[in-house]
């Protein structure tokens, strides 16, 4: 769509506040659109109150609706903590989570409100305008997506920031370009990303980021602390004995781990417009819950359902990645996690320490595989060592075969 098109349309922009929802709001207003405009509120840690978004865009004419979506984000971390599902360099993508959970919650007030043209901040060279517009069209095909940052006249009206404040001082809306960013931060509760600017150049070193969510492991406490977290059927329910809702869950998680020094991930992730990206993520929560809930999986999992396991973990980490984490093959990798992590219950305690995290014990683990006699290299009720030369035989019988048919190549 382009801006002409506008007119008869009703507009539901996603709006931050800053300096591009501003502008791009009082655009469409100045064409004669009918606007209105949404912000879910993720229980973002770098915002003090998210009411403020309010005031900031109300001199641009416009309405913002808050919409709370801090159960639904919190609820969607641990379903991804119970898949541990990592993207590229092994970290939560808790941006692109935030994304599937922003998109249906905004869609599902908008469509109230009878908006029939969802409008996106989001640049043509990233993620985002994928994940915006696939959920989008999956969730309400409907409903019309505009791009204004992939509109040639308003990339030729506002080639950068300067055009933008320019353009909302010239309207009598208070704006300024500011200094130089070092670098751009999305956050929601599940945690924060960091890229862009100065992130962009690998001699750049990840300690430019000022932590959010927690302090880096120099500067944490001299002392380890204790904490234990309950899981049932690979969910976690209580932290140090304390039953806690989703949110407040992962609050207590982040500030935990967040004080330790646990919580930096840098990756030089695989875009899904082609490209490599470098982002440096926070997300000192699902660090923790993650770390913990391993512990369990590595009790009760067999060999064969840990190798399923992982091959579904790394589908959903991309399904959530790639905007579709409501396809039917998503689904269905869930429904089979649920399967698999069905017996992993159990209290896991470690020990953290300046970034670093210590298993202290797993107990109350009825399902555990794990078995101290049989495992034990003493002498104990377990497995008989005499009973392993049957198999020893077996396999003898493959080896020489091989070795005699000169299949086997030990060129090193």
């Amino acid at each position: 769509m382009r801006l002409n098109e506008l007119k008869s349309e009703k507009l539901g922009i996603c709006v931050s506040g800053g300096l591009d929802s501003k502008t791009v709001a009082r655009r469409l207003k100045e064409a004669g659109a009918d606007v209105l405009c949404f912000t879910a509120d993720l229980g973002q840690p770098d915002e003090k109150d998210i009411n403020d978004i309010k005031s900031k865009m109300a001199p641009c004419g416009v309405e913002t609706i808050i919409v709370d979506l801090k159960h639904e984000i919190a609820t969607e971390a641990l379903r991804t903590i119970k898949a541990q599902a990592m993207y590229d360099g092994g970290y939560w993508n808790s941006t692109g989570l935030g994304r599937a959970v922003t998109v249906k919650g905004l869609i599902h007030e908008m469509k109230r409100r009878g908006v029939t043209t969802l409008v996106h901040g989001a640049t043509g060279r990233g993620n985002d305008q994928m994940r915006f517009e696939r959920y989008t069209n999956v969730l309400a095909p409907e409903m019309k997506v505009y791009a204004p940052w992939r509109d040639p006249e308003l990339l030729t009206q506002f080639p950068g920031r300067t055009q933008m404040a320019d353009y909302l001082n010239s309207h009598g809306i208070q704006a300024t370009v500011g200094g130089k960013k070092k670098y751009s931060t999305d956050a929601n509760l599940a945690g924060l990303s960091h890229e862009a600017e100065d992130l962009e150049s690998l001699e750049t070193p990840v300690t430019i980021v000022e932590p959010i969510m927690g302090v880096w492991p120099h500067a944490a406490p001299d002392r380890i602390e204790e904490v234990s977290i309950r899981f049932v059927s690979g969910v976690p329910i209580e932290i140090n004995g304390i039953p806690l809702s989703a949110v407040e869950l992962l609050k207590t998680a982040n500030m935990i781990s967040g004080r330790n020094g646990i919580w930096m991930k840098n990756a030089l992730e695989n875009r899904i417009v082609g490209t490599k990206s470098r982002g440096v993520y926070e997300a000192p929560g699902m660090e923790l819950l993650g770390f913990a809930l391993r512990q369990v999986y590595q009790a009760v999992l067999d060999k064969r359902s840990n190798k399923l396991f992982q091959h579904l973990s790394s589908i959903i980490s991309e399904q959530i990645y790639e905007g579709r984490y409501f396809d039917p093959v998503t689904h269905s990798a869930q429904v089979a996690i649920d399967a698999i992590a069905a017996p992993a219950s159990g209290l896991v305690t470690l020990g953290l320490y300046r970034g670093n995290m210590y298993f202290y014990s797993l107990t109350e683990c009825p399902a555990s595989l794990y078995n101290e006699a049989d495992s034990s290299m003493e002498a104990s009720d377990g497995l008989n060592p005499v009973n392993s030369q049957g198999y020893v035989e077996i396999q003898r019988v493959e080896a020489i075969a091989m070795a005699k048919a000169g299949q086997i190549q030990a060129n090193y």
